[in-house]
């Protein structure tokens, strides 16, 4: 069997040649690519997203828009793209948390990942921390310990981003581990965390390093411990969980596009291929790196690896906290 691509400005064209019969199939090659972010506008994805979506128009030869359908957690973008026309018209940018964590966490959020989605490119992994609020006293994370077991009687709170959240897990984790009744305080994102932070109405957080990340540079907040089996070269001075002794949380969150499912794979290809030249200029790397994100290219097959690997580990975490999905 030959495959043979021909391209126009509009349309692509698949020609099969099976044992002398020709068959020919059109896929969408449109003029405006919808990514879909279930974050508002000024948030840490939806800011990923613009970049992208900026280089995607040159490298695409399409105009890309970014259309935010925030709400739930990512919960209405997930169920618009379930809806899309699977021809690459419509893509998802998304992380961890809408992907794998939410069908963990809530009973009929709409849409089933494995079935309904196909990983079309990672781009980023980042890392979950724990910051101190100004007003904090305590200067690292073993000093917090200590803090909240002296000054609050073994009672904490803990601000977190959102609900039933990888944050909120690992408040609860943290707690467990070192004896204390931590509490988690769920916000309707990271902005409102880092507002209350900032005002020392919370007097820690725990949300993703890019969340936190300006505020750390300008000793506003301190970064005390994060995930992953490497410090993160946002902020080498920042041990992780597992230097401290509070290993299992090695395995990092990640950011990517999807797509929906029954996407041709020329379509996904194409995607991907663009990605990895986008991410791979220098002055957008230096860009996303700033934002406090791991850059780095996953194609489909490594991408749904990342993805199944990554649910998989916090599908036992989840259940063995004894969360009840709701």
């Amino acid at each position: 069997m030959h495959l043979k691509r021909l391209l126009d400005k509009s349309v692509a064209v698949l020609v099969l040649v099976v044992s002398g019969l020709w068959c020919q199939v059109t896929l969408a090659d449109p003029s405006t690519t919808k990514l879909l972010v279930g974050f508002p506008p000024g948030g840490g994805t939806d800011a990923i997203a613009r970049v992208l979506a900026e280089k995607m128009k040159d490298a695409l030869g399409t105009n890309v828009v970014v259309e935010n359908r925030a709400g739930a957690g990512g919960q209405i973008a997930a169920q618009a793209l379930k809806a899309a026309p699977a021809d690459g018209s419509v893509l998802f940018f998304s992380h961890d948390h809408t992907i794998s964590i939410l069908p963990l966490v809530v009973k009929n959020p709409g849409f089933a990942p494995a079935t309904d989605f196909v990983p079309v490119v990672g781009i980023a992994t980042f890392a979950n921390g724990l910051a101190l609020s100004s007003g904090t006293p305590a200067k690292s994370f073993n000093e917090y310990i200590q803090w909240v077991r002296t000054q609050g009687n073994g009672k904490g709170t803990v601000g977190v981003p959102a609900p039933a959240s990888i944050p909120e897990f690992l408040v609860k984790v943290i707690g467990d581990k070192y004896k204390l009744d931590l509490q988690s305080v769920p916000y309707r994102g990271g902005a409102p965390l880092m507002a209350d932070m900032l005002g020392n109405q919370v007097p820690a957080g725990l949300a993703g390093v890019n969340d936190f990340l300006e505020n750390h540079k300008a000793g506003k907040f301190r970064m005390v411990a994060v995930i992953g089996d490497k410090r993160q070269a946002a902020m080498p001075e920042v041990p992780t969980f597992a230097e401290l002794g509070l290993s299992g949380f090695e395995e990092l969150a990640y950011y990517g596009l999807f797509a929906p499912a029954g996407t041709p794979q020329a379509v996904i290809d194409r995607y991907s291929d663009a990605l990895a030249k986008i991410i791979a200029q220098p002055e957008v790397k230096d860009r996303l790196t700033s934002m406090g994100i791991n850059v780095v290219h996953m194609p489909p097959r490594q991408f749904a690896n990342h993805v199944r690997s990554y649910t998989q580990t916090w599908e036992k975490i989840v259940k063995n906290s004894g969360f009840q999905a709701q």
